[in-house]
């Protein structure tokens, strides 16, 4: 929020609750520089959380006088970001209630326009010779892979959301040549953790031997979740081997119809609909453990956390009332979910509350894996790969689709048999998928 400093009309903002719960942030960038005029409500900086990337909008008018972070630096909610002189021009803040999906940050202004399920522009050209006027917004990636190549983001035209710099747009910018330096005596100097390759000419490159990325924003709070849920949730799993021909067959005659016309039906999504359709008739492995109350809470509706991996780290958008989508509907919402995060368009509401999860494996060509279960969650349900193998069917061998799936849960309130039931019950509904269908 802005706060008067002592300095005449110099107001002073601080990082801003996000209405998450979250006592701090990873200041990921900077779009404004000391002596830059600030406009209300322009993007000044952008705040990795836990949840996801925001911008943070100035809520009001000036020119910056002060910087009060560096990029990396994690801030808490409360302490100072910047000190702007200001044109007595502040921005009334929303409450937190009525903040939309396409808000950039909970308390504070909307985006100029939205991006959700805005596709992103062919990556731009290199900016010809000069800088923008304006320090543009860069992605967490990006910025890093600059600083790797030795690239000036001030000279990169950005095709992301609002104009900032992608990934993409830093490599369409790297020379086609990179000169290299000659080596003096014979001898050169050289980083720790790295090695000289001599090539055909007498040059000599070095080459690093180790690369050490710093532990921020989703990468850390993952670990510090990750660590939570093994430190504190006992877990136990259990799996099934499925034959899961039928529904491939489904998949394949559904894409045909109209209905699913323009859609990109997986088989995650049919997964997620036996899911679904298991966790009603096993309600009590959609719970909670309450440890400050001591109590396990049993959730009566299902935001069905997808896991994504995203070039930021592991997400996992949740799609709300899951419990009343369609298969169609599922479809829909998973594709849309998983560009979205993917894309980096995830909203912390995106991202929070949910109460069972879905991790797939299977994309990666792995059969099985043993997933941590989210911490505020009772269970966490793996797809392996679906492959072509030998199976015994009605007395014969044959070749079937197959795949794995994986139940990991807390073990403090689901016991062995509800664990073993539900994935039953589950691997059933994709066995005859035509039962499932008949549940909608």
């Amino acid at each position: 929020m802005p706060e008067q400093a002592d300095d005449g009309h110099v107001l002073e903002f601080r990082l801003p609750d996000l209405g998450e719960g979250l006592a701090d942030g990873d200041l990921v960038s900077w779009a404004v520089a000391v002596g830059d005029r600030v406009e209300l409500n322009q993007t000044i900086a952008e705040v990795e959380t836990a949840k996801a990337v925001v911008a943070l909008p100035s809520p009001f008018s000036g020119i910056v006088v002060e910087l009060l972070a560096q990029p990396g630096d994690t801030v808490p909610v409360g302490a100072p970001l910047i000190r702007v002189r200001n044109d007595l021009e502040v921005a009334a803040p929303p409450t937190a209630e009525s903040v939309s999906r396409n808000d950039v940050l909970v308390g504070y202004g909307p985006e100029a326009e939205s991006t959700s399920r805005r596709r992103r522009t062919a990556p731009a050209a290199m900016a010809a010779s000069t800088p923008s006027t304006h320090r543009a917004a860069a992605t967490p990636a990006a910025r890093k892979l600059a600083k790797e190549l030795d690239i000036d983001l001030w000279y990169v035209a950005g095709s992301g959301p609002e104009g900032a710099v992608t990934v993409e747009d830093v490599r369409a910018a790297v020379p086609v040549t990179t000169p290299r330096t000659p080596a003096r005596n014979g001898e050169a100097a050289l980083a720790p953790h790295t090695r000289v390759t001599e090539t055909d000419g007498g040059l000599i490159e070095p080459t690093a031997r180790e690369e050490r990325t710093p532990i921020s924003g989703v990468r850390k709070r993952t670990a510090a979740a990750m660590q939570a849920s093994s430190r504190t949730i006992p877990q136990a799993s259990t799996f099934v081997t499925v034959d899961c021909t039928a529904s491939m067959e489904l998949l394949d005659h559904l894409r045909t119809t109209k209905s699913f016309e323009g859609l990109t039906l997986t088989p995650l999504a049919l997964v997620a609909k036996a899911t679904l359709a298991a966790i009603a008739e096993h309600p009590a492995i959609n719970a909670a453990w309450d440890e400050a109350n001591q109590e396990i809470v049993t959730k009566h509706y299902v935001n069905l956390g997808i896991a994504v991996a995203a070039e930021r780290g592991l997400l996992v958008p949740n799609l709300k009332e899951a419990q009343a989508l369609s298969l169609r509907e599922l479809c829909r919402e998973i594709t849309y979910s998983a560009e979205t995060a993917r894309s980096g368009n995830a909203t912390p509401a995106d991202l929070r509350g949910g109460t069972f999860t879905i991790t797939n494996v299977g994309v990666f060509g792995v059969d099985s894996g043993v997933p941590l279960v989210n911490p505020g969650e009772g269970a966490i349900l793996c797809l392996g790969s679906i492959r072509k193998r030998p199976w015994v069917f009605r007395d014969e061998l044959a070749i079937r689709w197959v795949t794995t799936l994986g139940l990991s849960f807390d073990h403090r309130m689901i016991d062995g048999e509800l664990g073993a039931r539900f994935l039953a019950t589950t691997a059933s509904f994709l066995e005859d998928p035509l039962t499932l269908l008949s549940r909608v």
